[in-house]
């Protein structure tokens, strides 16, 4: 096998298929390993590219793969199914993952460290028990509803004032559905412990991150969404511009142009859901702050000014894209956030 070979690796649960590429466009060979037989493949093979999907535990094979000498790259699944021919095979997708490599259009995904992995899976974890906890909440507004007994909007009123019906002898409720209740309470409140318990786990590892200390100085990004930034973008100075990196995020408009015309509609929404929502988030509180304040900065003016002039809900959108240039310019700047460079 040639210096200059190309091992494109289909990563399977517990078989891996592998195609080896010695010239471009050709397969010269091909495997399929067990799990245990991929590392002992790949020491022997001289030092080559070797390809996977950006999928679940390729950061690890990457990291593992690294010490033997070879180029690990990490591909978009959603460029490489394009290359896909016929039908979906494992030999289909190792085939597909050596043409998507021939495209230099195709950025590679950068590798995550075990220190990312850890934030980006506690993230992951939250957002997992509060959307439990929300559905919890909803289900027990729903039964008392039936019942006859509505409760107020809002997580805050649905436990305690469903505990006080509980224990109120005279409140038509059910004996059976008295006790389903309180287990339902009982479980809402160990979900608020495990996202309590969560949030402090990711401030304390904030203490410890300039990148994450020099995020949260930009208005209207907190822990959640600084500590987000850390470990599903990591290394922001890859980005040449703030609008590449905000574009990474789904936060520019999408382009459908021909010609001398050219339209511009909705947001692209590509890249990570989760961190957009959190953008979103910050910047929706950020201009609903603005409004009850009297003097405000001149980064809340310019949003209330774009509010009046576009809209509420489009200039959340637009300050969200904001605040992904600021996080990426305070990042590669070195500098904190300063609302008085802002206002020169």
């Amino acid at each position: 096998m040639e210096k200059s070979s190309t091992i494109a690796v289909d990563v399977v649960q517990s078989v891996f298929e592998v195609a080896v590429s010695r010239f471009s466009g050709q397969v010269a060979a091909r495997r399929r390993l067990r799990r245990t037989e991929l590392l002992p493949f790949l020491a022997q093979q001289p030092r080559s590219t070797v390809l996977f999907e950006a999928c679940g535990s390729a950061s690890y094979w990457a990291r593992e793969i690294e010490p033997f000498g070879h180029r690990v790259v990490l591909l978009p699944p959603r460029h490489v199914r394009r290359y896909r021919a016929g039908n979906k095979t494992d030999r289909a997708d190792a085939k597909a993952l050596l043409e998507a490599f021939r495209n230099e259009e195709i950025r590679p995904v950068p590798l995550k460290t075990p220190a990312q992995q850890s934030i980006a899976a506690l993230h992951r974890l939250r957002s997992a028990w509060l959307d439990a906890r929300t559905a919890r909440l909803n289900a027990i507004r729903g039964f008392l509803r039936e019942q006859g007994l509505p409760i107020p909007e809002g997580p805050r009123h649905v436990v305690p004032q469903v505990l006080v019906g509980i224990e109120d002898a005279e409140l038509a409720l059910p004996a059976p559905l008295r006790f389903a209740l309180f287990e339902a309470c009982s479980e809402v409140r160990e979900l608020e412990e495990r996202i309590t318990r969560v949030e402090r786990q990711l401030e304390a590892l904030a203490r410890e991150s300039s990148l994450v200390t020099r995020l949260r100085s930009v208005p209207g990004i907190g822990l959640l969404t600084s500590t987000a930034i850390a470990g599903f973008v990591g290394d922001l100075t890859r980005f040449p511009s703030g609008r590449c990196f905000a574009s990474y995020l789904g936060l520019t408009p999408r382009e459908h142009s021909s010609g001398n015309l050219r339209r511009l509609g909705a947001i692209s929404k590509r890249g990570d859901s989760y961190l957009r929502k959190l953008l979103t988030h910050g910047a929706r509180s950020l201009l609903a702050a603005a409004t009850t304040q009297r003097n405000p900065d001149p980064l809340r003016r310019r949003a209330l000014a774009l509010s009046a002039r576009i809209g509420h809900n489009k200039a959340t959108i637009a300050l969200a894209n904001k605040l992904a240039r600021y996080a990426w310019a305070v990042v590669t700047k070195g500098a904190d956030f300063q609302i008085d460079r802002l206002a020169a």
